[in-house]
Formats: C-alpha cells, structure tokens, sequence
C-alpha cells in the first residue's frame, strides 16, 4: 500500500517526541515492502527552532542516520492534491494547520483513500476550542494514542469512529548497550516546557537528587533561568538539547533514570505514559516514575519500573538503585521484556493494519486484535 504520513517533523525531534514514533513506523512500513511518504511544513516550530539552536548540521545528522526516511516539506504554494494522488491511506498529525487539516478532508471526497486522523497530544482536554474546530467529518477515523483520549473524542463527537493506538519504542535505535558502563548515577531526558511540571519535577527530580548528591545529568530543551539555577544547585549537569537517536548511549552511560509526567495526562488522561517510558524500558535501564495510572495495563508497575507517590520515596528508590546492583539488573530485565513482548513500533503496525483491516482498506496478513469504538 502507499501510506501518507503528515507529520509537524520528520528531521526534527526538538521538543517533539511524535518524531521518535513515527520514524519507527515508517522505517517498519518500509520493511514490510509499502510505499511510504512523509510531509512536514518547511516552517514548523520544532524544526525551526532546531535549526535555531543547532544549525543545518542537524540535519544533516537526521539524514545520516534515518538514510531510508526522505521526507518532503510543503509551502504555501504546495499542492497537496497532487501529493495524495495514488495513496491508500493518509495520516494526519494533530499538530498540522487546521486550514491543511480541512483541505485533506476535501480531496478525500474526491480520492479512494482511507483517511485518519492522529492525535498525540492533550490540547484535547486542555484546549478543546482548538480540537472541536477542526474540520474531521471527512476523516474515516482518529487514532488516539490512549483509551482516555479516545473516549474525549467519542463524548465530544468528534471523528466517526475512533481507535486507541498508542505510541511505543523504535527497538531498531532504542535497545541496551551492554558493553557500556555506567559513569553516573542518574539522568533525566525531558522538556521543561510550560511549567505543566514544574512542582513536580523540583518534587521528584531537583529535590531527591540534590539531597542525596547524586552524580546527575539532565537533557532537553525550554528551560528558564529558575530550572537551571534549580538544578546548579542540585548539583545536576545539565547538557541541553539531544538527539533523539543518541538517547540509548546518553542512558547506558547512567545507572538509572526517572519519569515525570506532565500534569494534564495524570489529572485528564489516565493510562497514556507518553512515549519516554517505552523508549527508557527498551534500553534496559532502570526506571523509577512519579505517580501515573497505567488504566490501560500496559506495564507491570513495581516489576517493570518502581513507583514513587512523593518526593520522599523517590528519595528512598533512588537510594536503593544506587545500592543494589540485583534490583537494577531486576527491573531492566523485566521492563526490557514487557516493551519486547507488547510496545515495538512492529506492535504499532500491526495494530495499524488491523485498524485499516475493519475500516476496510485491506486485510492484513495476520490480524490483530483491535480496540475500537464506533460513534
């Protein structure tokens, strides 16, 4: 089949995570023998402001990397008609203009293929306005990347039907090193952002490490002079932006790292662990998260990674990982296993060939089981 994909990025993972997903999906539609394109703005925000911050060369670096993965940007003078002339199936990112997102239901009156709508995000619970806008009666689905997402979409009405799809670990660039040595004690690959979690983060992250002196490294992007002071005084090295595909050496080089989600996923969206779980789990490091409802079952708390409900017991796992050699060996294990056996972007496609199999496009080869609502 010929898949379309309308991405925010490709080349860019700069406060993006979707980028890390999708580039997985395609590489295994690819390896399964479809037709894949990708389209992104040439002015989208992620890939502007890493073209900001890093120049042109990191670019280049995505092409080194990713050589199977060419995807074509799109202007203002773009004709997307033309683009989806021959597709099966399209794609359409949530964070794609609204205008855009309008216009692809349009040519999908006059095309044959299958058209869904994909949405990764939280604006649907924190800013509805700009969800409920979008024109999706022409979309023959959403694929929602958790069950609480996609219920929102089926109380709003919006979409005709919708399925749960969630992201999941590119096991071809994330996996353990098992040569490597750990040189420190923890890290943490994450965006500030917009203060979403930063009570949280200074809870679960600055405090607990700054008290046990922890030797801590810190990496991402969007933080304010407060954060960074935060964590100077933590004692954690903060190292800036990263490359997506360098995270599984960045995690090998630490004895274990942690995760903290966002406020809107754990007060709106139970069960949804954003995709740095996954991709933690794939690399075989220990992880210790801050409190989030896995509604959805799809790990084993406490066996895959360790809970902490407050900065204290964060603290106190902390401690225990840095101690107990057996325990991180136990919990790198068994998350390893977990992401092995459920939540590989090859999971993903399955799931997604069973979707466009009841929708109709194509019966895939092997089916799998799929959890779908219709409106």
């Amino acid at each position: 089949m010929r898949f379309v994909f309308y991405t925010h990025s490709l080349v860019s993972d700069w406060n993006h995570g979707n980028a890390h997903f999708l580039r997985g999906v395609l590489r295994e539609l690819l390896r399964r023998g479809h037709e894949v394109t990708a389209l992104e703005p040439a002015d989208g925000w992620s890939r502007a402001n890493l073209l900001a911050e890093q120049g042109p060369a990191a670019l280049d670096r995505f092409r080194r990397r990713f050589p199977d993965l060419a995807p074509r940007s799109y202007g203002a003078d773009f004709d997307h008609a033309a683009a989806l002339d021959g597709a099966d199936v399209v794609i359409v990112h949530e964070w794609t203009d609204p205008a855009l997102v309008a216009e692809i239901g349009r040519i999908r009156r006059q095309a044959g293929f299958t058209l869904l709508f994909h949405d990764t995000h939280h604006r649907a619970v924190s800013a509805q306005g700009e969800i409920a806008a979008l024109s999706l009666d022409d979309y023959d689905g959403v694929l929602a990347f958790g069950a609480a997402l996609r219920r929102r979409y089926e109380r709003a009405g919006w979409g005709r039907r919708t399925f749960v799809w969630h992201e999941a670990a590119d096991d071809t660039v994330f996996a353990p090193e098992p040569h490597a040595e750990p040189e420190r004690d923890l890290i943490w690959i994450g965006n500030w952002g917009d203060d979403e979690r930063a009570a949280e983060l200074e809870s679960f992250l600055v405090e607990p490490a700054g008290r046990l002196g922890l030797a801590g490294t810190v990496r991402g992007v969007r933080y304010p002079r407060s954060a960074l002071a935060a964590l100077e005084r933590a004692g954690l090295a903060y190292g800036g932006w990263i490359a997506n595909a360098d995270v599984p050496a960045a995690f090998a080089r630490h004895r274990f790292t942690v995760h903290v989600p966002r406020r809107p996923y754990v007060a709106a969206l139970p069960g949804i662990p954003t995709i740095r779980v996954f991709e933690a789990l794939a690399c075989g490091i220990p992880l210790i998260s801050a409190p989030w409802d896995d509604a959805e079952g799809l790990f084993r708390p406490g066996r895959d990674y360790l809970v902490a409900q407050d900065g204290e017991a964060m603290a106190r796992h902390m401690r225990d990982l840095l101690n107990d050699a057996a325990l991180r060996r136990a919990l790198a294990d068994s998350g390893l296993a977990t992401i092995r056996a459920r939540h590989t972007c090859r999971h993903r496609v399955d799931e997604l060939l069973a979707i466009l199999a009841a929708l109709g496009t194509r019966e895939p080869a092997a089916p799998v089981a799929v959890r779908e609502a219709a409106r």
